[in-house]
């Protein structure tokens, strides 16, 4: 069965001031999304699947069914608001999407084999593909899921506090839960930290945080149905509670459901919160260009 890469790309970029998805960062205006295909393709995907809104999907289906033509199948879903199931009524009030965990229920429809996530807006390095190509090629149960973890220390933002789910495993190397950790940055003296309460709390550079890739298999969509069901219950009516594939996760292993495993990256992340992150990212892909990694114009 192929395995798919599944794209998060419904963000409007509240942070960065525009469509980021779609910006330029490759010296023949590649975006980051350009890389990641490039990576996941070499890797041995053979399906992507875009999920973007529809106020931008004319834009996005052109520009890369234009750039990348028949190297890969390209699928392209909607996430609205107001997509939810039949039984719940949505406020007239809520136009905050759902979160990320409900844009992946948004590709149930199109992907029928193992199927890794990611963010539009991250640069995830080319050996986490490989790293979850062969996790998918070695899992013989349906219940057994992945999330692709990289060192703390290789996901800041020089400009800017960030959020990163931090990721407990067992002596197994077994996800036990991903604590999502707000407003980390570097102090004057580099080290790590962020606020708890009226408290400072540090943290080791090496501490394995997610950066939402994750690598799943089908039945990811009916327990994130079923968990989304159970949200909307408790929380639909909330004007701005959402909905994130951890939530969704540390749910599955409470209940003893499903097993996560912890996969390693030594690559360095990079991406773009924040609109003086361009510039950093410009000049981290020029680089791995003159080494070699990539070529100068990615889709020639």
């Amino acid at each position: 069965m192929k395995a798919s890469l599944l794209i998060l790309a419904a963000g409007m970029g509240s942070r960065y001031g525009s469509l980021k998805q779609m910006d330029s960062f490759g010296p023949n205006g590649e975006t980051i999304i350009d890389y990641s295909i490039f990576d996941a393709i070499k890797a041995g995907f053979e399906k992507i699947v875009f999920v973007v809104r529809n106020s931008f999907k004319k834009e996005i289906e052109d520009h890369f069914r234009k750039k990348i033509g028949d190297r890969v199948e390209m699928v392209f879903v909607e996430q609205e608001v107001h997509k939810i199931p039949s039984q719940f009524t949505l406020s007239p009030a809520r136009t905050k999407p759902w979160g990320t965990a409900h844009a992946v229920l948004m590709g149930a429809e199109v992907i029928q084999g193992p199927f890794a996530v990611i963010n539009a807006d991250d640069y995830y390095g080319q050996s986490s593909y490989k790293v979850l190509i062969d996790y998918f090629n070695s899992i013989n149960g349906k219940n057994e899921f992945s999330v692709v973890s990289y060192f703390l220390n290789n996901t800041l933002s020089d400009h800017g506090t960030v959020n990163r789910g931090i990721c407990y495993q067992n002596d197994s190397g077994y996800l036990e839960k991903i604590v999502e950790t707000l407003k980390i940055s570097r102090t004057q003296d580099a080290r790590i930290h962020y606020p708890d309460g009226e408290n400072i709390k540090f943290l080791d550079p090496d501490t394995l945080v997610s950066m939402n890739m994750f690598g799943f298999t089908p039945s990811f969509f009916d327990y994130a149905l079923k968990t989304f069901e159970t949200f909307l219950a408790s929380s639909g009516h909330e004007l701005k509670s959402e909905f994130y594939i951890p939530f969704v996760l540390d749910k599955m292993i409470a209940e003893d459901k499903i097993k996560v495993k912890v996969l390693t990256s030594n690559d360095k992340w990079f991406g773009v919160t924040y609109k003086e992150d361009k510039p950093v990212v410009i000049d981290k892909l020029n680089r791995l260009i003159q080494q070699g990694v990539y070529p100068s114009k990615l889709w020639d």
